[in-house]
């Protein structure tokens, strides 16, 4: 891993509508990208495609690829549209109702019909194994290997190709969860099998479980997709061992996802969240929303202090994971997202999208149906350039067509129509971010918006003006953004143990032999595994709480603190951070600690992206055109972003247009160009 830093380094995120290509060379200085429609139906393809491209165009061969990243979907997608494995799960006789229970949460308590979702392992190939783990680590019934063998034999008979083994306690000590492999295997050799103290050994059953049947669930089209990719990278001649990106914000060998799938389930809107954070903290914005916009959906995340904010409990599909995840909130809504009149009369943007294929009606693919795409088309405020770096070609007149079906259902104008599409979109997106930032306590008023995507800076201007927020940043290559985080994102991975001790000398005692394992295992998984030979990174937290609470507060800890059994220290930035999240604290009460974490991390090479001389003026237009744009025709500048130069200002309403996305401004937006080239649009008053 330390000859990472030489030759060319490529990262790739595939999207639903485009594949982004983000290529930095070591030795110039350059970065490049490029964009390429995705091809759902032969999954890779684009990867493969895109490469013959960057030879083709930029002169890359195949051959000077030293360093490659991906981000993928494969995983979410196989749980969203149930293409997964045929799943039996095994776990301690008398719980085998653990998936159906759950948390005996309504999904929508505003829908009295609301139901959760069917269990990736139905009810009937759930299989009680008679053992029994205490809490404490201590076997007080071990496996019956027969016991075991009899589980197999009805799970294959059922159907069942994967087993996922959740066991009680299994956190504690998985010896028993071990036992039960080692049966599995000599009973069924072909059986795939996922255990919940691999996956990650935290303690409450349900969140172990699920999160461990979601990994089993995707774990052979993850392996086979993986597998398929490293025979394809091998085939075009590069040498460089894959990386994928990871839900955590970082990348791990690509050979390690077929085992550890969970850990690459939101990998690619991770990557899109940590390039903003390091674009933002380029320019000294600290406090940012992340908003990226692709075909298919917006994804927001919160950034403050320069940093993405972490979370447990992320939705893939309709079922929570709970290993550690850059926290995005995803929204069906997108520039490929559909727009309809329902039986009622009332138009609805999404969450169905059109995707690379057809595609909205504008890419002439054969799209019919009206997309966010086609709504900002027939607004006339696309088509001043190539989209997707040429890859498609506008076709105006079957924007329009598709757009006035829904025109002659709202007895509305064409230009009107097509407003109403994008103000319906954008309200859908309003919803659910302020709901996220209502549970974070934060008001979006004091943040800027990070408008990147294939579509994000087209709809940043008009999604800012209904938080409230008076600065939008563009950055120079906003639909590659993501492939730029998987890019610059550093070899990352996450450990916990479950301790359950009260926070005083004896407790701590307890975290110490924790942490000493944790750092072995941690620098081990760094150094073997994955072959880093830089300096290690290690960063300690515990989840902490006062005695009584059903809920922890992931806590920053000094590892030097639990050696030296300071528990005042920890118990000072527990009582700090409770009071920074709830606003109160109780200093008098105890506390306890019930995991500790371990963050283990290798920083790579990342580009320096150099600042440029201010040209201070005004930017010269290159043509005007009449677009619709708050409800009235008006005169628009638009410009080429490519010949925008630091220190150039200009004012809305504008259409800025490059390669891979056009940027749009509505009246009342000032927009400067900073010394990283980065437009800066702010709105006045």
């Amino acid at each position: 891993m330390s000859e990472l830093a030489t030759g060319c380094r490529v990262a790739v995120d595939i999207g639903g509508t485009f594949t982004d290509f983000c290529v930095f060379d070591e030795g110039t200085g350059e970065l490049r990208t490029l964009k390429i429609l995705s091809t759902p139906e032969t999954p890779g393809a684009e990867v493969m495609q895109g490469i013959a491209e960057l030879d083709r165009r930029h002169g890359q061969p195949a051959a000077g690829i030293g360093f490659f990243t991906h981000g993928t979907t494969v995983g979410v997608n196989t749980v969203i549209q149930r293409r997964g494995a045929e799943l039996a799960l095994f776990t301690t006789r008398e719980f085998e109702d653990v998936l159906e229970v759950a948390r005996l949460k309504t999904p929508d308590p505003y829908d009295i019909f609301s139901r959760r979702p069917a269990p990736l392992a139905p009810r009937e190939r759930v299989y009680g194994i008679a053992e029994r783990m205490l809490k404490d680590g201590s076997v007080e019934t071990p496996v019956d290997p027969a016991d075991v063998r009899a589980a197999v034999a009805k799970a294959k008979a059922d159907g069942a190709d994967t087993i996922v083994v959740a066991l009680l306690h299994a956190y504690a000590n998985p010896v028993n969860e071990r036992a039960v492999r080692e049966a599995i295997r000599e009973a069924a050799p072909d059986m795939a099998v996922t255990l919940s103290s691999d996956v990650w050994p935290v303690i409450r059953e349900y969140e172990r479980t699920v999160t461990a049947t979601v990994a089993g669930y995707v774990q052979r089209r993850v392996a086979t997709y993986i597998g398929s990719l490293q025979a394809a990278l091998r085939d075009v001649g590069v040498p460089a061992e894959p990386m994928i990106t990871k839900s955590n914000g970082g990348i791990m060998a690509a050979e390690l996802g077929k085992t550890d799938p969970i850990a690459m389930l939101l990998s690619g809107t991770a990557s899109g969240a940590i390039g903003a954070a390091d674009a933002a903290l380029g320019i000294g914005a600290m406090d940012v929303l992340s908003f990226d916009v692709g075909g298919t959906s917006a994804d927001v995340a919160v950034i403050q202090g320069g940093k993405p904010a972490f979370g447990a409990g992320e939705l893939v599909g309709e079922f929570p994971i709970y290993v550690p995840t850059v926290s995005v909130t995803s929204i069906g809504a997108g520039g490929g997202s559909i727009a309809r009149v329902d039986d009622f009369g009332v138009l609805k943007v999404g969450p169905e999208s059109a995707g690379s294929s057809p595609g909205p009606a504008c890419y002439g693919q054969g799209g019919e149906r009206p997309t966010v795409t086609d709504a900002f088309v027939a607004m006339g405020l696309l088509g001043a350039g190539e989209l997707g770096y040429g890859a498609v070609r506008l076709d105006r007149d079957a924007a329009k067509r598709a757009v006035r079906g829904i025109a002659e259902r709202l007895s509305l104008g064409l230009p009107e129509a097509a407003e109403s599409i994008v103000d319906v979109a954008v309200s859908g997106m309003y919803l659910e971010v302020a709901k996220l930032m209502s549970r974070r306590g934060a008001d979006p008023r004091a943040f800027a918006l990070m408008a990147f995507g294939g579509a994000g800076p087209m709809l940043g201007c008009f999604f800012a003006r209904e938080l409230g927020i008076s600065r939008v940043i563009v950055p120079p290559t906003p639909g590659v953004l993501s492939a730029y985080g998987g890019l610059i994102a550093d070899i990352r991975n996450d450990f916990i143990r479950t301790a359950f001790v009260e926070l005083d000398t004896e407790g701590l005692a307890v975290l110490e032999g924790h942490a000493r394992e944790l750092e072995a295992q941690g620098l081990t998984w760094l150094r073997e595994e994955q072959g880093f030979r830089g300096e290690a990174h290690l960063a300690w937290s515990a989840d902490l709480r006062y005695r009584g609470q059903s809920y922890e507060i992931e806590t920053p800890v000094d590892h030097a603190d639990i050696r030296a059994g300071r528990v005042s220290a920890l118990a000072d930035a527990f009582h700090e951070e409770h009071a920074r999240v709830y606003d109160h604290a109780d200093a008098e009460a105890p506390v306890q600690a019930v995991n500790l974490r371990l963050t283990v991390s290798g920083a790579v090479p990342k580009p320096v992206l150099a600042e440029a001389a201010a040209v201070p003026g005004p930017a010269v237009p290159k043509g005007h055109a009449t677009v619709f744009l708050d409800g009235a025709d008006r005169e628009a500048a638009l410009y080429d972003r490519a010949g925008l130069l630091p220190g150039q200002h200009f004012a809305g309403p504008a259409v800025v247009s490059q390669d891979d996305c056009t940027t749009v401004v509505p009246p009342g937006f000032s927009v400067e160009v900073d010394l990283r080239s980065n437009l800066i649009l702010t709105l006045e008053g």
